[in-house]
C-alpha cells in the first residue's frame, strides 16, 4: 500500500512542477513569428541574440520590425527592441501559474487523503 502513495504523490509532484514552469515562448524561427500573440498591458521577458541582459517590458504594440513597450508599470521609460535582436519572448503569468498550482496542489492533498484513509 505505501509504494502505491508513493507512487501516486510523486506523479502529482512532478505534475505539479511542470505546471509551475508553464510559458508562452516565441523562439527563433522568424517566419513563425508575427508577435500578434502577445497582449498590450502584459510584462514580458526578452531574451536577445547578443547574449545582452534580458529586458523584461510591458508590451504595448509590435510597429513594423520593432517591439515597443515600457520597462514596467510604475517605469514610463519606452523600450523598443528589433525583432532582428530578440531570441525568445516569454510570458511569465503569475496568475495562471498561481491558479494552475492551487488547482494540482489542492488533487495532491484530496488524493494523498483519499489514499491514506483506505490503507490499512
Amino acid at each position: 500500500m505505501k509504494a502505491a502513495v508513493l507512487l501516486k504523490s510523486s506523479l502529482l509532484t512532478s505534475l505539479f512542477v511542470i505546471s509551475s514552469c508553464a510559458t508562452t515562448k516565441y523562439s527563433e524561427d522568424i517566419s513563425k513569428n508575427d508577435y500578434s500573440n502577445l497582449e498590450a498591458g502584459r510584462t514580458y521577458i526578452v531574451t536577445m541574440k547578443d547574449g545582452s541582459k534580458k529586458q523584461k517590458m510591458l508590451f504595448r504594440n509590435v510597429d513594423g520590425d520593432n517591439i515597443i513597450g515600457t520597462a514596467g508599470k510604475k517605469d514610463s521609460t519606452e523600450v523598443i527592441i528589433p525583432k532582428s535582436n530578440v531570441a525568445a519572448v516569454k510570458d511569465r503569468s503569475k496568475a495562471r501559474v498561481v491558479a494552475g498550482a492551487t488547482v494540482i496542489g489542492a488533487a495532491g492533498v484530496a488524493a494523498l487523503v483519499l489514499s491514506s484513509t483506505r490503507a490499512d
